[in-house]
């Protein structure tokens, strides 16, 4: 089955303007035009970022729609698989932000307009917690691609949570995936992109 229907989900604190967003919507318009790409602006709250993104993709065929997401954007991405039984790649995944964020309650800037400010408030560690699907099988297959340079995760976290996947482990590296455009062929072909 050929995917038609592209979902990208990025990362804590990021937007659609991140660069391996922007790479994956210019490879899908040059090499896979008929495919409908999606990345939307996910707001803080978990729950709010999961029900945009259902209502989004509520049209969508779960046989014809692959999801990728980067590092929190990698955890979203393992619920939308899991509720779309969905093909997914996950980049440098966040595997336990219910964990990792709760450093980061408070007054919040953007990666790409320091000047935006939002507020993550406590009780989206909850909402996090009721995402994990961490506990189940996969739902469909999986592609993994993790940095052992990885700055901000623990890679060994990364490659225990996706055994199932198709593991893509890069020596060195960073969080941001700086050399995302060498992958982009690769995970266009694992989820077979019309």
């Amino acid at each position: 089955m050929t995917t038609t229907h592209l979902l990208y989900l990025h990362g804590f604190r990021s937007s659609p303007q991140s660069a391996k967003a922007r790479q994956m919507a210019a490879h899908v318009a040059r090499h896979h035009p008929g495919v409908t790409f999606w990345c939307p602006q996910l707001p803080p709250s978990p729950q709010a970022a999961m029900a945009l993104v259902a209502q989004g993709i509520a049209d969508w065929s779960g046989e014809a729609m692959g999801v990728v997401g980067s590092s929190l954007g990698g955890f979203y991405a393992s619920w939308v698989a899991q509720h779309k039984s969905c093909a997914s790649v996950m980049l440098n995944p966040a595997v336990h932000p219910a964990r990792d964020l709760t450093r980061y309650i408070g007054e919040q800037t953007t990666w790409h307009d320091p000047a935006e400010r939002f507020y993550f408030r406590p009780e989206y560690i909850d909402e996090l917690r009721a995402l994990d699907t961490s506990a189940r099988p996969p739902a469909a297959r999986e592609m993994a691609v993790i940095a052992k340079g990885d700055e901000v995760l623990d890679w060994r976290e990364m490659v225990a949570r996706y055994t199932a996947a198709r593991v893509v482990l890069l020596e060195g590296g960073e969080h941001a995936l700086l050399n995302f455009e060498e992958h982009l062929p690769a995970v266009a072909e694992f989820l077979a992109l019309a």
